[in-house]
C-alpha cells in the first residue's frame, strides 16, 4: 500500500500531469482537497473509489483516513492544488506517514505562479531585468512568517515577486512594495487561474489595489510584481546568438534549423 501524493494543478483538469491521472486512475482510495481542486479530476477514479472531500477535516482525521486505508491494503490518491513544493502542508502529512511507516511517493504539478505566468503571456525572468523569482507571502493565521522573510528584504533584490495568500493584504502590501519598485512598477493579480471565472488584473502597482477594490477580489488570488511584466527594452539572452559557442551549437555550425555540424 502506498500514500500518492498528486500536485492536481492550479485548476483547470488537463493541467494535471499524465503520472498523476495515471495515479488516480488506479487508487481506489482519494483524499482531495474539495475547495480547490477541480471536480472534474474526481472521474478518472475507478468504479467503487472511496472519495473523501478533505475541506471539512483536520489533519487527524485525514490520517485516520489514510490508516484505515493502509489496514485494508488500499493505494490513496491524495491531491492537492497546485504544487506540493509550496505550501502544501505535505510536510506534517509525511511527517506522520514516516513515524506509522506508511510508504508514499510525490508526484509534482503546475504550480499557480507558473499558471499565472502562462495567463499573462509573460517570462518572470529577463535579460538584463531580472533573473530571479521569489515565491513568497505574508503571515496569515494559519503560518506567520519568520522575522527575516520581509518583504523589504525581497524587494531590495529588484526580482520578480509572486506573493501568494495575501490579496486580503494587497494596499498594505504594494505600498511598502512602492519604495523599492517604484510607483509604475509592472503588477498583475491573477485570480483563480485556469478556472472557468479567472480574472486579470494589470497596471501599475501603485493602482493594483484600487483594481482589487474594484473587482472585489478577497481570496484565491496571486500577486505578481517586477519589471518583466512588461519588458520595453531588454536585450536578447545569449543563448540563440549566432557568435554563442555550445554544446550543441557550436560556433561556425552551419545546418538546417534542428540540425547540427558535424
Amino acid at each position: 500500500m502506498t500514500v500518492h501524493f498528486i500536485g492536481a494543478g492550479p485548476g483547470a483538469p488537463d493541467l494535471i500531469t499524465v503520472r498523476g491521472r495515471d495515479l488516480i486512475a488506479a487508487c481506489p482510495v482519494c483524499l482531495y482537497a474539495g475547495s480547490l481542486v477541480a471536480p472534474e479530476i474526481l472521474s478518472w477514479c475507478p468504479p467503487g473509489t472511496r472519495i473523501v472531500d478533505t475541506a471539512p477535516l483536520d489533519l487527524d482525521a485525514i490520517m485516520a483516513e489514510i490508516a484505515a486505508a493502509h489496514a485494508l491494503g488500499r493505494d490513496v490518491a491524495r491531491l492537492h492544488s497546485g504544487d506540493l513544493s509550496v505550501w502544501s502542508a505535505l510536510a506534517e502529512q509525511t511527517r506522520r506517514l514516516d513515524a506509522l511507516g506508511i510508504p508514499y511517493t510525490v508526484t509534482p504539478g503546475v504550480p499557480s505562479f507558473a499558471a499565472a505566468a502562462a495567463l499573462l503571456r509573460r517570462e518572470l525572468t529577463v535579460p538584463g531585468l531580472t533573473q530571479s523569482v521569489v515565491l513568497t507571502r505574508t503571515s496569515g493565521r494559519a503560518s506567520p512568517m519568520p522575522e527575516r522573510e520581509t518583504l523589504a528584504a525581497f524587494a531590495t533584490t529588484g526580482a520578480t515577486l509572486a506573493l501568494h495568500l495575501s490579496i486580503h493584504v494587497v494596499e498594505e502590501a504594494c505600498a511598502e512594495l512602492t519604495s523599492f519598485y517604484g510607483p509604475d512598477c509592472p503588477a498583475a493579480v491573477v485570480f483563480r487561474a485556469t478556472w472557468p471565472d479567472e480574472r486579470i488584473l494589470t497596471g501599475p502597482l501603485a493602482e493594483l489595489p484600487g483594481l482589487v477594490r474594484a473587482e472585489r477580489i478577497e481570496r484565491t488570488a496571486l500577486i505578481l510584481i517586477g519589471p518583466a511584466l512588461d519588458p520595453t527594452d531588454f536585450r536578447d539572452s545569449a543563448l540563440y546568438a549566432p557568435d554563442y559557442d555550445r554544446r550543441f551549437r557550436p560556433r561556425g555550425a552551419v545546418g538546417a534549423p534542428g540540425e547540427t555540424s558535424r
